[in-house]
């Protein structure tokens, strides 16, 4: 097992680049996956600012022993465009959460968020196959889980944003790839859904805004959530206080962390 004294000049570099840094968990669970599998690497979070974002990349593609980069709120649909190439999913969705440095300084995004996110739902014994889906949020990481649901057979998903011509733009995307998914834009009303998931940022701070309208929560809707810290958001909560279901944030990491690791080519 390794160590963080074990760190060298021999040592792989990852980051994760958020705004703000000290809520985020990937550090400590990719970390610990380093160590299971005994590889000589290291996962660090840098606080960047939107406006550095750009210097900061342009720095990151110079370090030569940079293996990748883990993305978070809110850069993930920004740094998509200060990439060299993008996968298929990335491009499709728009947004990025990691990203491989080759060694020619070449940057190529990847997109997890979803697949992350239904692997989680998965292995809590959730299907999104057959349902219909409630979603707040149109930003980088509701954008992959977007694309995802629709992947996994979702029948139907609305999509709530604040602002809403971005909700529908994104339901538009959805779609056009996966006409079998009817994607729409709604709403603040999950009335008719089975899954009711938070993919906004809206929980993390106190005195948030709730992302929808938590009165039509009601059994046996699931009540879904991307944020991890608080790991009980005021969504969670209300929602189990009227008796459905819950799902936290974590689950969504857990089963990204390999995928991250093997993209960045850590492992």
């Amino acid at each position: 097992m390794q160590s963080r004294a074990s760190i060298s000049g021999h040592t792989a570099i990852t980051v994760i680049l958020a705004h703000p840094v000290a809520h985020v968990r990937t550090p400590q669970a990719m970390n610990a996956q380093y160590d299971a599998l005994g590889a000589d690497a290291v996962l660090v979070p840098l606080h960047v600012l939107p406006e550095d974002l750009a210097t900061v990349v342009e720095g990151l593609r110079r370090m030569r022993n940079l293996h990748g980069i883990v993305v978070t709120v809110p850069h993930k649909e920004a740094i998509a465009r200060l990439c060299d190439a993008l996968t298929e999913e990335a491009r499709q969705v728009g947004a990025v959460n990691v990203i491989r440095r080759d060694a020619d300084g070449r940057l190529t995004g990847g997109q997890f968020d979803g697949e992350g996110f239904v692997a989680g739902l998965r292995g809590a014994g959730h299907e999104v196959a057959g349902r219909a889906v409630f979603m707040a949020g149109a930003g980088g990481a509701a954008a992959g889980l977007a694309f995802a649901f629709a992947r996994h057979g979702a029948a139907r998903l609305t999509i709530h944003n604040r602002t809403a011509a971005k909700a529908e733009d994104l339901a538009a995307r959805v779609r056009a790839a996966y006409p079998a998914c009817d994607a729409r834009a709604g709403g603040p009303d999950p009335t008719g859904h089975n899954v009711v998931v938070n993919a906004t940022s809206l929980g993390m701070h106190e005195g948030d805004a709730l992302p929808l309208d938590v009165a039509r929560l009601a059994p046996p809707m699931l009540a879904a959530e991307v944020i991890m810290a608080p790991e009980v958001t005021p969504f969670l909560a209300e929602a189990a206080r009227r008796g459905c279901a819950t799902h936290g944030g974590k689950p969504m990491l857990a089963a990204q962390i390999a995928l991250l690791a093997r993209f960045m080519g850590v492992v």
